[in-house]
């Protein structure tokens, strides 16, 4: 399993240091353009303590008579007639949480590595040393070195504290779930008339089965399996872009209890940003195929059916609430769309100078301003407390709007759950 997200695998029993810490353990793949460049992007990182590494040819179980993927066409076409590296690399000593710091200099480093021979690094996977190291597939083993462990610095590097919050908001309490239902089938009955007129991801709602369902135990529990059936997993398609119209409405609905009305307005962020976040994790690969970053058609048409309704919601500037501003701020800066409104508001968001939301308020000023100048020292404050940014804007081949895009909705929603003692749930 590869990815890169950092999800580790469920482990098994591993090998342990004399402190009873078990060894953990980074298997990193990398795409590269020719045999030549795998095998000199392999040897690095053997020189830099990984414990194995292998050089194939990508794909290389479908051309083994032997395997079930035999004949069978590629998932990544792209890719034909390039050459992959996995390499495992084992940390030793100390607890995973501890160890991020330092593994997310490494992601940064072996990046950089698949950069410098014409390639990408495609993902990584993780879990107990003693279980990647059982499981690895030796097929094109060009380097081993039994036992080894990358060396780490004492101590381990630190993340640099956060800048203070700004003040919490208030006014977040989410309803009875029983009353969100039935403002979201209202809605949904208001707009579409029957499950046969609505789109594919709302038509559910209409269903005769859906009201005799089990009742929902929370609203953050109903709203879940709401944005799942629009974007499943999180992925914008066709059918993501028709049940716009219909969360844009709900957040207007005076049925829509505040924190609800928040956590819509997240799920918004999210799409609305997918493709800009699409853009900045395939930088690389994008860079080393010869190609351009481009949102795909369902990220387009989403993000445009967002900007297309998103005056609706404006409409409302006057009598909303701080969070819900903060939150418009943001998709209008997602959206592309610098409403005079959003502009004028930046100014009196509750965002103290050397606060974390200060922050975020200038982002969103670089974002809406389309301000290069700008954007960079943005960035740049953020990624001085924010790791995250540090090692999605690591790479030579991101756009910085893309990057600013990309990082903005988690930045707001995890603001947004800075929420004052008296003002009930978060979302």
């Amino acid at each position: 399993m590869t990815h890169g997200s950092g999800d580790a695998l469920r482990p098994l029993a591993g090998a342990a240091d004399g402190r009873g810490t078990p060894a953990w353990g980074v298997q990193y793949t990398l795409s590269l353009p020719d045999e030549g460049a795998a095998r000199a992007a392999a040897a690095e990182l053997s020189g830099a303590g990984h414990r194995l590494t292998v050089v194939r040819v990508h794909d290389h179980f479908r051309f083994d008579p032997s395997s079930f993927w035999y004949g069978r066409p590629s998932m990544d076409p792209g890719l034909e007639g390039w050459w992959q590296v996995f390499s495992l690399a084992v940390y030793g000593g100390h607890e995973r949480l501890a160890l991020e710091p330092f593994l997310r200099s490494e992601r940064i480093r072996v990046a950089r590595v698949a950069r410098a021979h014409g390639g990408f690094q495609q993902g990584y996977s993780e879990g107990h040393a003693t279980t990647l190291e059982r499981v690895f597939v030796r097929d094109g083993l060009v380097h081993e070195r039994a036992g080894a462990d990358v060396a780490l610095p004492s101590p381990l590097p630190e993340d640099p504290a956060p800048p203070p919050a700004g003040p919490p908001w208030k006014n977040r309490e989410t309803g009875e779930p029983a009353t969100l239902v039935r403002a979201a089938v209202a809605v949904a009955e208001r707009m579409y008339g029957s499950a046969e007129g609505a789109p594919d991801a709302v038509g559910w709602l209409l269903d005769e089965e859906f009201a005799f369902g089990e009742p929902y135990e929370t609203a953050d529990e109903f709203l879940g399996e709401l944005a799942d059936a629009v974007a499943h997993q999180g992925t914008c398609s066709v059918a993501t872009a028709e049940a716009v119209p219909f969360l844009m409405e709900l957040v207007r609905d005076d049925g829509v209890a505040p924190g609800c009305r928040l956590i819509l307005l997240g799920d918004l962020l999210r799409l609305a940003a997918s493709g800009p976040a699409t853009a900045v994790s395939l930088a690389d690969r994008v860079t080393a195929l010869g190609g351009a970053p481009q949102e795909s058609a369902a990220e387009h048409l989403t993000r445009r059916a967002i900007g297309s309704d998103l005056p609706g919601l404006l409409s409302r500037w006057d009598t909303e609430s701080d969070a819900v501003r903060f939150a418009l701020t943001a998709l209008a800066a997602l959206c592309d769309a610098p409403d005079q409104r959003v502009l004028s508001g930046l100014t009196v968001l509750p965002a103290p100078p050397g606060s974390s939301r200060a922050d975020v308020v200038s982002l969103m000023a670089a974002l809406l301003g389309d301000d290069r100048e700008g954007l960079a020292p943005a960035l740049d404050r953020l990624s001085s407390w924010l790791p995250a940014v540090v090692e999605q804007g690591a790479g030579p081949n991101v756009d910085l709007r893309n990057l600013g895009l990309a990082v903005l909705p988690d930045l707001v929603l995890a603001d947004l759950a800075h929420v004052s003692d008296q003002a009930g749930r978060s979302c």
